[in-house]
């Protein structure tokens, strides 16, 4: 029983350890977004709104945060429909090479950024859209459909392969078994996985550089900031995307568990 205890103990200061390597810097990015020096220095100086004003001041901003609702937006509805596509197909269908079939869906977030970024680039150029808006949300929809089908799919393994036979039987159509089954009952993972693909696309720095040309997302243009100097809206664009994209992942979770906590309770 002690040597549980110990080993419990243990693991929970390892866990807090984590927590704190992984939020630290976000906390001190917060505190310093609200410090009215130039420098990221201890002692701080004093409070001060001036680089959030800065940046609500500035239209490049409001433009890139456009751009990135845009293009998160778009890219979550699109890379969930390809995401529900394959979960169910993989759900409902067997067929010869199912096993590949799926580990090719699943192999974009394998793959490093920076070569997945040079491979959309030149496939988008090739077909004449690179340096537009729809490239970032092509690329993104291409990155995100892999989370989509991984929640859905999962959403889908609970569920009993007879209830969609079943309202075969009843007289409805696949179209309406679709509509009256497999869609409510998938419901919960497909907001979800909405919210999910949604924070990917909004952090995504790489693709979006390579592919964007002058349509900047919220992350290229923090890298325009921050290039050859040290700037404090970066704390202060840093602080917004922080909450913005852990508000999606959260609403994700939130989603995805209710289902759960209502058959349970």
């Amino acid at each position: 029983m002690t040597g549980n205890r110990a080993l419990n103990i243990v693991l929970g200061l390892y866990v807090l350890l984590i927590f704190i390597f992984v939020f630290a810097p976000i906390v001190f990015s917060l505190v310093f977004s609200l410090n009215s020096q130039r420098f990221p220095t201890i002692p701080l100086g004093e409070f001060s709104t001036e680089w959030y004003e800065k940046i609500l001041a500035d239209p490049d901003i409001w433009r890139a945060a456009l751009n990135s609702l845009i293009v998160s937006g778009c890219s979550a509805v699109l890379g969930t429909i390809l995401g529900f596509a394959t979960a169910y197909s993989d759900f409902r269908y067997s067929f010869r090479f199912k096993g590949p079939y799926l580990a090719l869906i699943l192999l974009p977030p394998t793959i490093p950024l920076i070569i997945m970024a040079l491979a959309m680039l030149a496939w988008l150029s090739r077909l004449g859209l690179s340096g537009q808006l729809w490239s970032i949300i092509i690329a993104h929809s291409v990155l995100t459909a892999p989370f989509a089908m991984a929640i859905i799919r999962l959403r889908l393994q609970q569920m009993d392969p007879d209830l969609e036979a079943a309202a075969w039987n009843l007289g409805g159509s696949e179209w309406q078994a679709m509509r009256h089954v497999i869609l409510p009952f998938c419901a919960p993972a497909i907001v979800s996985a909405l919210c999910l693909t949604a924070a990917v696309s909004f952090d995504e720095f790489a693709v979006a550089w390579f592919v964007s040309g002058l349509n900047k997302t919220v992350p290229v243009a923090i890298l325009e900031i921050v290039q050859g100097n040290i700037d404090p809206q970066v704390n202060a664009i840093g602080t917004f995307v922080f909450l913005t994209s852990m508000t999606l992942v959260i609403l994700a979770q939130v989603f995805f568990i209710s289902r759960q906590i209502r058959k349970t309770s």
